[in-house]
């Protein structure tokens, strides 16, 4: 079975290679090098070790994953007729995108592949910056790396930072985690003669001019909370110390139930920055809902019945199910085939019998307003609706005259009943115009704030306090201000 030997050159110079790797190099019938740019190259040449090398694919491409291609096709090709080695710095398992794809293309065309060891870098870095794994380490990838991968409370060893060009790239992903200032350490040769070391902080990394296939970059942990803000894990560990034995007297206290309000309140604050179009605010207001959405995690983490990993699964899970047209195979071509499979989806989901009201597939817990708006639309659905609006507002009118009656009789009980009659018909005659009525009060909650508030600085103007002014006096402000539109 034809076949292709993988050895690591090493982290370093020739003499650290093992012996019986030494003479798979020196005993090589085709001996190929995915780079000559590495300490132990220069000996094989003085040694009149012949080979040929891939240097000049990585001039031909312009993304990483082309050149990885082409070197396994190669490989793969010269292995069909005779049996090759196959050279790579460090150790072929560590960070050798070729050797993967070798291990899985390998096999499907009959061709062995066959990996010996060889010293990895690693360890001549950690020896090189002086820590220890142990404590926790992630060993990422230059060319692809996400932030979402970072642990910053872990040491980071970057790889594969070859030039200017990918330290840019690592340096501004590496700003959205860690301060500018942070101080980083540059590694180029590790283990070798020529190791080189440079602490620098993060903001100088791409102004080094020494950079190549042999540097890699430490970023040690961060030990600060202060410096950890940004990462979910701490806020989920600020919360579990508030209700922890030493923690908060007030948090340790609350219950799903005392916490409703706050939810509430958190809620109604965020969509009054969102109206208002105030983005530091905003930010604060979704802090302060998922404040509520953390403390809720841990009440229940506490009574042992479920944690914010149970959270995040089930919503995982839920928006993969009802975006099959995204995660699977259905299609949806416009907001409304959305909606409408979101409503299959869902039903199906609630398993909803046929005796049971379809008025309890609108949600639990809905403000009265909401809840009014939400069971006309499930109503409309199945064809108890008006035809247009004009219609839905001869009942608003039919609704005002009995409340009318109602209040002359003096009746509280009716009143309330027939107030609540009025306020259900003109939700219905927002629906049918296409408003939502809870922004269509929001806008004019606003907008008396706006003119009261007119009110009030004329009132504070004239020096006199607010009850020597009579309500025909406050009524005369109210028509100025609305004039000036506001």
């Amino acid at each position: 079975m034809k076949q292709i030997i993988i050895i690591g050159l090493g982290a370093g110079d020739l003499e650290q290679l093992p012996l019986g790797i030494y003479k798979k190099l020196k005993n090589a019938e085709q001996l190929f090098l995915r780079t000559k740019e590495h300490p132990a190259v220069s000996e094989l040449i003085d040694e009149d070790i012949s080979f040929d090398s891939f240097d000049a694919i990585y001039e031909k491409h312009d993304h990483f994953e082309a050149v990885y291609e082409e070197i396994t096709n190669t490989l793969l090709n010269k292995a069909a007729t005779t049996d090759i080695t196959y050279a790579v710095p460090g150790h072929p398992m560590v960070a050798e995108k070729t050797v993967q794809l070798l291990l899985e293309r390998g096999p499907e065309q009959g061709i062995n592949i066959i990996v010996l060891g060889g010293h990895s870098f690693l360890d001549s870095l950690f020896t090189a910056v002086k820590a220890d794994p142990v404590e926790g380490f992630q060993l990422l990838d230059g060319t692809s790396l996400r932030k979402e991968d970072i642990r910053i409370n872990q040491h980071i060893i970057i790889a594969q930072v070859y030039d200017t060009f990918i330290a840019s790239d690592v340096k501004l992903t590496l700003m959205e985690k860690y301060p500018d200032d942070y101080e980083v350490m540059i590694v180029t040769g590790a283990g070798s003669s020529h190791e080189k070391i440079r602490k620098v902080p993060l903001y100088e990394l791409d102004r080094q001019v020494e950079l190549d296939n042999l540097t890699s970059l430490y970023v040690p942990p961060v030990t600060s909370r202060e410096l950890a803000y940004k990462e979910f894990s701490t806020l989920r560990d600020i919360i579990a110390e508030l209700r922890g034995p030493d923690g908060c007297p007030w948090d340790k206290k609350q219950t799903h139930t005392t916490l409703k309000k706050y939810l509430i309140e958190e809620a109604y604050e965020l969509l009054d920055a969102i109206d208002r179009d105030d983005i530091d605010n905003m930010i604060e207001e979704l802090g302060d809902v998922l404040l509520q959405v953390m403390l809720h995690a841990q009440i229940g983490e506490d009574d042992g019945m479920f944690s914010i990993e149970d959270v995040i699964e089930s919503i995982s899970e839920k928006m993969v199910r009802r975006h099959p047209h995204v995660f699977g195979e259905a299609t949806a071509n416009n907001p409304e085939e959305v909606v409408a499979n979101w409503e299959k989806i869902k039903a199906s989901e609630k398993n909803i019998k046929a005796d049971v009201s379809l008025l309890s597939k609108s949600e639990k817990g809905l403000p009265a307003l909401l809840k009014a708006y939400d069971y006309q639309k499930i109503a409309a659905k199945v064809g108890f609706d008006w035809s247009q609006a004009e219609e839905a507002w001869k009942k608003v009118k039919e609704e005002m005259q009995e409340f009318e009656l109602e209040l002359a009789k003096g009746n509280k009980e009716e009143q309330l009943h027939e107030l609540g009659d009025l306020l259900f018909a003109v939700v219905n005659v927002a629906r049918l115009l296409g408003f939502h009525p809870e922004e269509a009060l929001q806008a004019s909650n606003e907008k008396f704030y706006r003119r009261f508030s007119y009110v009030e600085e004329k009132v504070r103007e004239s020096g006199k306090p607010f009850k020597e002014f009579n309500l025909e006096a406050l009524d005369q402000l109210w028509d100025v201000a609305k004039k000036e539109g506001l």
